[in-house]
C-alpha cells in the first residue's frame, strides 16, 4: 500500500493553492481530480488583493496582472441610460500592493497554479476519483479509481477535500451541508461584443426583473456576460445564447452588437455551508465547504484563503514541528468565515434580484443613487475595499489570538491581517516594503521601540524570524497612519495574521504562546 502524507483530492484553485502552498513547505501532497484534465470555461472571475498578496508569496503576481485585466471602474445602467460610474481602479491605495479587483477567470487562475506546481515537481493525477474512504487512528485508507478504471488502496496521513459543490469527501464522511438552491437559472456567456458598454470597466445594467454584468476580458471588445435568465426562457429545452441577445440588447438600449459567443451556459446557484471543516484527519476547503451566491465575487477567493489557513498548519504537523491539534484552529477561523459570508452574500443577493416592485424601484432608482452617494466618500470607500478584498477577515476568536496589555484603539488587534506598510529595518537603511520582507513560511516577530535578538528568544531562526524595526521618523509616520505605538510587538504567524501583540516584550511570553500553539520547541 502506498502511503502519503497528504491527499488533495480536487485540482481546482483551492486545491492547487494547497498543494503548492505545501510543496514550498517541504511537503509533497499527491493532487488528483474526477476529471481529463483543467476547465476550460468557468464561471469566476474576480481576484481580489488578499488573493493577490498571496500570489506574491508564490511569486506568481506578475503573471496574474498579465493574464488579466485590472477593473478601473464599475457603471451602472437603468433603462438603457448610463446613471452612475464608480472609479475602482485604485479604490485600496494604501491598504494593499494590490488596490483593486483583478479579472482573471477560473481558468487562467488555474493555469498560473498549475504551472508553478509542475515547477515544484508535483504532477496532477488526473481522471482518478475518489471511491471510499475509512478513517483510522493515524491514516486515512482511500480507494482510488484511476484511468484504466483500475482500483488502488493507499494511505494517506490527512485527506483534503477540495472537490467541489458535490465533493466525495464531505459525502463518503458524512458531513452535512445544509442551504438550498436560488429559484433563478443564471447564464454566463464569453463573448466579442461591442456597444454603450464602456471599454475596460465593469457595466451593471439593471432591469426590472434582474441585472447583467458586463466583465471586461483580456483582448479587444472581450467581454464575459453574467446574468438572470428571462423568465420567458426558463422553462425552455436547450435555451443558446441566441435566445438571450434580444433581451440583453432591450435592456442595453439596444446598441449592442454580438460578434461571437465562445461558451454559453446556464445554472443555478446555491447557497450552503457544511456543518463542520474537519473530521478527524478529513478537511473540506472552497466549494466543497461553502457555496453562495456571486456577490462580490468572493466565492473562488474564500477557498483560496481556506487553504492559505490550513497549509502553513499542516505543514508544520507533517513535519512534526506541531502537535495534530493545531489543525482545529483551520475550523475554528475559517468555519465562522464561511457562515458571514453566506449571511451577508445572501442578503444583498435577495435584495438586489426581489421581483416585487419594491425590489424593481430599488435596482433601477434607488441603487444608481445610493452606490454613487456612497462611493464619493472617502472612509465609505476604503470600507467597501476592505469588505471586497477580503482583508478586513480576522481570527479575533481564533485560540491562536491573544493579547497582553491594551493596545491603542485602531492599532491592528490579535487575528487581524498585519497592515502592508514600507519601513526602515536599519536607520540607515532603504524603506522597504514589508509584506515582501516577511517570510511566509516562517513565524515572524515585529518589535517596535525595544531591542530583542533571535538568539534571546531560543527559538529555531527556521521557525521564527525576529525583527526590531528602527526608529526614525519615516518609520514613525508609517506606525501612526495604522495606530501602532512603541513600546509593543506583535508575533505573526505564517499566513500575516497577528497571533500575538502587546506592548512590552517578555521573551517567555512568546515560547509560551508557542507552545499553547502546540508547536514543538
Amino acid at each position: 500500500m502506498h502511503s502519503f502524507d497528504a491527499l488533495i483530492v480536487g485540482a481546482g484553485p483551492t486545491g492547487l493553492m494547497l498543494a503548492n502552498q505545501l510543496a514550498r513547505r517541504g511537503i509533497r501532497a499527491t493532487i488528483i481530480d474526477r476529471h481529463a484534465g483543467p476547465a476550460e470555461q468557468t464561471r469566476a472571475i474576480g481576484v481580489h488583493a488578499r488573493t493577490l498578496e498571496i500570489y506574491a508569496k508564490l511569486g506568481v503576481d506578475a503573471r496574474a496582472l498579465e493574464l488579466g485585466e485590472i477593473m478601473q471602474a464599475g457603471n451602472i445602467w437603468a433603462g438603457g441610460r448610463p446613471k452612475v460610474r464608480i472609479p475602482l481602479g485604485a479604490m485600496g491605495e494604501g491598504i494593499s500592493p494590490f488596490p483593486f479587483v483583478l479579472m482573471l477567470g477560473q481558468d487562467d487562475n488555474e493555469r498560473l497554479l498549475g504551472e508553478k506546481l509542475r515547477a515544484s515537481g508535483v504532477t496532477i493525477q488526473w481522471h482518478t476519483e475518489l471511491v471510499s474512504l475509512e478513517q483510522k487512528a493515524d491514516h486515512v485508507e482511500v480507494s482510488l479509481r484511476g484511468p484504466d478504471g483500475a482500483i488502488r488502496v493507499v494511505a494517506a496521513r490527512y485527506v483534503a477535500g477540495c472537490d467541489g459543490g458535490r465533493s466525495a469527501v464531505r459525502d463518503l464522511n458524512g458531513i452535512g451541508f445544509p442551504g438550498a438552491p436560488y429559484e433563478h437559472v443564471f447564464f454566463v456567456a464569453d463573448t466579442e461584443a461591442a456597444g454603450t458598454m464602456v471599454a475596460g470597466e465593469m457595466n451593471i445594467y439593471m432591469w426590472r426583473d434582474g441585472f447583467h454584468l458586463y466583465f471586461p476580458m483580456r483582448g479587444k471588445d472581450r467581454w464575459r456576460v453574467i446574468g438572470i435568465l428571462p423568465e420567458a426562457l426558463r422553462a425552455k429545452e436547450g435555451v443558446v445564447f441566441d435566445d438571450v441577445v434580444p433581451h440583453l440588447r432591450g435592456e442595453g438600449g439596444g446598441y449592442i452588437e454580438f460578434r461571437s459567443c465562445a461558451w454559453f451556459s446556464t445554472y443555478r446557484i446555491h447557497h450552503r455551508v457544511t456543518e463542520r471543516f474537519r473530521d478527524r484527519r478529513c478537511f473540506l476547503l472552497g466549494d466543497a465547504a461553502h457555496v453562495h451566491s456571486p456577490v462580490g465575487a468572493q466565492g473562488m477567493n474564500t477557498g483560496l484563503q481556506d487553504a492559505y489557513n490550513l497549509a502553513w498548519k499542516l505543514a508544520l504537523v507533517v513535519s512534526g514541528r506541531a502537535g495534530d491539534a493545531l489543525l482545529d484552529s483551520y475550523e475554528a477561523e475559517r468555519l465562522p468565515v464561511a457562515q458571514r459570508l453566506l449571511e451577508t452574500t445572501d442578503r444583498a443577493f435577495r435584495l438586489v434580484v426581489s421581483k416585487n416592485w419594491l425590489g424593481s424601484l430599488f435596482r433601477t432608482r434607488v441603487l444608481p443613487n445610493v452606490a454613487a452617494f456612497a462611493m464619493s466618500r472617502e472612509p465609505v470607500r476604503r470600507a467597501a475595499f476592505r469588505a471586497l478584498s477580503q482583508t478586513d477577515i480576522a481570527y479575533h476568536r481564533s485560540p491562536l489570538s491573544q493579547a497582553l496589555g491594551r493596545l491603542p484603539k485602531g492599532a491592528p488587534q490579535p487575528g487581524d491581517r498585519f497592515p502592508w506598510m514600507h519601513l526602515r529595518f536599519r536607520p540607515d537603511g532603504p524603506r522597504e516594503d514589508l509584506f515582501q520582507r516577511l517570510d511566509d513560511t516562517r513565524f515572524n516577530l515585529l518589535v517596535f521601540g525595544q531591542s530583542v535578538s533571535a538568539a534571546e528568544i531560543n527559538v529555531p531562526d527556521d521557525l521564527l524570524s525576529v525583527h526590531a524595526i528602527a526608529h526614525e521618523s519615516g518609520n514613525a509616520a508609517e506606525l501612526a497612519r495604522v495606530s501602532i505605538e512603541a513600546p509593543t510587538f506583535y508575533l505573526l504567524r505564517p499566513d500575516g495574521h497577528v497571533g500575538l501583540a502587546g506592548t512590552g516584550l517578555r521573551l517567555i511570553t512568546v515560547r509560551r504562546w508557542l507552545e499553547s500553539a502546540h508547536l514543538s520547541l
